[in-house]
């Protein structure tokens, strides 16, 4: 397996770090809350058959220029700027959490941009009856056991990696849960939910049966209104980052729905 490669590419004249690792079919990854601090077993399991190609999202650890992104629209044509630069229009995608809302909207609003598409616990949509956990509200002892059905999984994945500058990183992650709360917060209904039946990508949907800020009932929310959906899969003792609990059971049905 080849090193792992970092390149950065300009998104409205801001910097957005890009990894790089293995060879093969292109496989991009747009990650869940918390972004990538650290490269992930997860991901070395996906890089053993694909060149994996994970850029941050603005504002994510390893970017910036969320601050400029002030609409949905806003961020919807950033990612898709993103996407380009990062070379990845046309290859396959997977996305999680707030990554996943992205990735889906990428492959209704640009058809062309997505080959296949895998949804890992996807952000942008609310139901009032089954409402979401707000991730910003929760007080920082819970938010890992909100994260992960493992709460040390989150801790490892935020805490500072080696080379990290020990002030300066807790910035960074506040900085990484402000992006996100400018996308998505209020929680409420993107819209996306309008956009889903314009998805003609073959669709992988995975969900943990422990997810606890999204109930896995969304799993079918998602799947009801997206025409080309291959199949459900509900990972068990995973949490909403469900990447970090069971990477290899996760890993294992991303590669098997993109051959």
């Amino acid at each position: 397996m080849s090193e792992l490669k970092t390149t950065t590419v300009d998104v409205n004249g801001f910097p957005c770090r890009v990894w790089t690792k293995g060879s093969g079919p292109k496989l991009g990854f747009l990650a869940g809350l918390g972004g990538l601090p650290r490269w992930l077993p997860f991901l070395d399991r996906l890089a053993e058959t694909h060149q994996v190609i994970a850029p941050s999202l603005p504002g994510y650890p390893g970017a910036t220029g969320h601050t400029e992104l002030d609409t949905h629209l806003d961020w919807v044509l950033a990612v898709r700027q993103l996407i380009d630069k990062a070379g990845l229009a046309g290859a396959d995608l997977v996305g999680a959490s707030v990554g996943g809302a992205f990735a889906a909207e990428m492959a209704a609003i640009f058809p062309g941009h997505v080959r296949r598409l895998a949804l890992i616990a996807p952000f942008g949509l609310f139901d009032d009856k089954e409402p979401a956990a707000d991730p910003w509200a929760q007080r920082k002892e819970v938010l890992p056991g909100v994260m992960c059905a493992d709460g040390e999984k989150w801790n490892e994945l935020v805490a500072p990696p080696d080379g990290a500058n020990s002030v300066e990183w807790p910035i960074e992650m506040t900085r990484a849960s402000e992006a996100a709360a400018r996308a998505f917060w209020p929680l409420g209904n993107t819209g996306l939910q309008k956009r889903l039946g314009l998805i003609a990508s073959p669709t992988l949907i995975l969900w943990g049966d422990r997810d606890a800020l999204l109930p896995p009932s969304y799993a079918q929310k998602f799947a009801k209104r997206i025409n080309e959906v291959s199949r459900v899969e509900i990972i068990a003792g995973a949490g909403h980052l469900a990447y970090l609990d069971q990477p290899e059971t996760v890993a294992r049905a991303i590669l098997g729905h993109f051959g």
